[in-house]
């Protein structure tokens, strides 16, 4: 017997051992928890992570809201060729068409492959202070002598337990960034220029690796970036439990928001363990059978809600230049904006208040529609259960689309603002059409509100503006009762086209999320290209692990057969 073939015996044995090849597919969060008191952002000149909790539930608001500000460079993130190669118009040198691959326009086949993982945590802490331990293409041999030959549709992680070592709550977090720069310990392991251009070549399009940046201290970091970048890869910076992915076999997805001319992106990596799911969401990564579902952030799209009336809007998409990077033309921004900007995340604690809260600390109004809420569907549920805590198998799975778009155009203009009901009805006929839902499905609302008004503004106001403020109709939405139907189905997660799940009218959107969080359910809103999700795909959604957020901006995409 070959030594790979017995390797290979081994691993299965493991995998039926703990249960990777059962039919029920086990997630593993990949991504490292971002909070101001983690060094999550990068020490020299970079902007810090900040979270504003802006608005409590209470008499001023039937929400929790708040303010994010985030550089690309933060946590757990995704590089893209932009971070290195100049725009094609630039006349810089190495100016080339994949200077114009931002993270908007990374394929979302790109995001995801076969988890490869090559075990370097030999050569942690093996250099001198300020320097990086090298990865090099013997590493890469070796593994390829053991498994077998990598090449498109793998995604490469270099695992050295960088991270899970170092990534600590200052003061002991500054081991993890600042004290290499400040040649004050031996810096993260990473690989050599050669090492990428050979995997480059081989056509593997997506390398992480568990150390804060994938360019080796003090003076690899531009030249390794460049020779991996230059074949179109993307790199993920910052992965953490690697040691919990076998060599391969696992789907490793590397997510994050779809930001406009960004060289970079926070993100949020995972994998699926070995199982008939991972093998065959693989095999749709390789053949590139992947659908996007994101909205593109932009200062001049609508994507954050501008309320009702004057004064209540939400805190815009900001995009902050903040350093000039003369190799490649373009500045470093950072992103200041509300956390349930584009396409985003809604989990329990963004409409329940924590348990202890008095009713009587609602305004008047709210306290009237809580009533007539509990007279129907119970006590409205109590939640601290913020995005960090929500899982990511959640808000994955098979993806039901149901079409309510017969639904636009049947309320009156008398009656704005209002929008639309989705009811049990509309369920019942995509049961009979698709077959009955099953525990774990992922419903998604195909309203197609956001594929025909998402536009630059002022063009775009039709996609909130005028909905919320009557003058046009609102978008299709689900009320409560439909979810506590879908509750009653074992559905977990339910997603939308449209910018909310609510709807436009504050009343019945409210109940709609207390009943949402009160089962148990979290919300992805503002999708787009619902339309072109086909049958029996797999829907994917991974938001920003950020500690104690009330929302969460991150991607959604759809592998299919």
């Amino acid at each position: 017997m070959k030594p790979c073939m017995g390797l290979a015996w081994v691993v299965l044995t493991l995998f039926a051992q703990f249960g990777w090849c059962d039919d029920s597919p086990t997630f593993v969060d990949l991504s490292l928890m971002v909070n101001e008191s983690y060094p999550c952002t990068w020490p020299e000149d970079f902007p810090p992570v900040q979270i504003k909790h802006f608005r409590h539930i209470g008499r001023a608001s039937a929400y929790n809201v708040d303010i994010l500000t985030v550089d690309g460079n933060t946590g757990t993130q995704i590089d893209v060729p932009p971070h290195s190669i100049p725009r094609p118009e630039s006349g810089l040198p190495g100016a080339d068409p994949l200077g114009d691959m931002f993270t908007d326009k990374v394929p979302a086949w790109q995001l995801c492959g076969e988890a490869c993982v090559i075990d370097v945590q030999n050569l942690l802490n093996k250099a001198p202070d300020g320097h990086s331990p090298l990865i090099g293409t013997d590493r890469v041999q070796q593994w390829e002598q053991q498994h077998r030959r990598l090449g498109a549709g793998d995604v490469v992680l270099m695992r050295s337990g960088y991270t899970d070592r170092y990534y600590r709550p200052f003061p002991e977090g500054r081991r993890f960034l600042a004290d290499p720069l400040a040649n004050m310990a031996p810096a993260w392991p990473g690989p050599d220029p050669p090492c990428m251009d050979a995997l480059g070549k081989q056509g593997v399009k997506h390398v992480g690796l568990d150390s804060p940046s994938i360019g080796p201290r003090p003076n690899l970091g531009e030249p390794t970036h460049l020779a991996g970048l230059k074949h179109g890869m993307i790199f993920t910076e910052g992965a953490t439990g690697l040691q919990t992915l076998p060599p391969t076999g696992a789907l490793y997805c590397s997510m994050g928001p779809r930001y406009t001319q960004a060289p970079y992106g926070e993100a949020r990596a995972f994998a699926i363990m070995p199982g008939p799911l991972s093998q065959r969401l693989i095999k749709s990564a390789r053949e590139h059978h992947a659908v996007d579902l994101s909205v593109v952030l932009s200062p001049d799209l609508p994507v954050v809600s501008p309320g009702i009336g004057i004064g209540n809007h939400r805190h815009p998409f900001i995009k902050v230049d903040f350093a000039y990077a003369k190799g490649t033309g373009a500045y470093h921004h950072t992103h200041m904006m509300d956390s349930h900007v584009g396409t985003h995340l809604v989990p329990p604690a963004y409409a329940l208040p924590s348990p202890g809260f008095s009713n009587d600390e609602y305004s008047p109004e709210v306290q009237a529609w809580l009533a007539e809420y509990e007279r129907e569907f119970g006590p409205r549920g109590t939640s601290d259960t913020t995005t960090e805590q929500v899982p990511i198998q959640q808000t994955c799975g098979p993806a039901r689309v149901i079409d309510v778009r017969h639904l636009v155009g049947s309320t009156q203009p008398k009656s704005w603002p209002q929008s639309p009901a989705i009811t049990m009805a509309d369920i019942a006929r995509a049961e009979q059409q698709q077959g009955p839902l099953k525990a774990g499905d992922v419903v998604i609302f195909h309203t197609g509100h956001v594929d025909r008004h998402f536009r630059p503004l002022p063009d775009g106001s039709g996609c909130w503006k005028d909905p919320l403020n009557g003058r046009a109709e609102g978008w299709p939405a689900p009320g409560p009762e439909v979810i506590a139907g879908l509750a009653a189905k074992g559905i977990r997660c339910v997603a939308t086209d449209a910018p909310t799940l609510g709807g436009v009218d504050p009343r019945r959107a409210l109940m709609t999320y207390w009943i949402l969080g009160t089962k148990g359910m979290v919300g992805v809103e503002f999708l787009t290209q619902v339309g072109q999700i086909p049958k029996n795909a797999y829907f994917l959604f991974a938001p920003i692990k950020i500690q104690g957020c009330h929302g969460g901006p991150g991607r959604a995409i759809a592998l299919f057969d």
